[in-house]
């Protein structure tokens, strides 16, 4: 058994490197996709919405108020 398995401490111990640039892509998303969600439960109040009404605002109401946005 010299070969290394994954349950052996030895392979566990020893990670492959991630470079930055196979990271940045995803980090990309990540930002974009938390960005997207603070404009969501903090600024949209139905002014730049693609549906009409108050949809989005009823959705996120309380979270808006646990975060401290104010929204009226």
């Amino acid at each position: 058994m010299s070969d290394l398995t994954a349950s052996s401490p030895q392979a566990l111990a020893n990670p492959p490197a991630v470079s930055l640039w196979e990271l940045l892509p995803w980090a990309l998303f990540a930002g974009a996709l938390m960005l997207t969600l603070v404009f969501f439960v903090g600024v949209e109040e139905g002014a730049v919405s693609l549906n009409s009404g108050t949809f989005v605002h009823e959705l996120v109401h309380d979270g808006r108020h646990l975060l401290g946005f104010p929204c009226h």
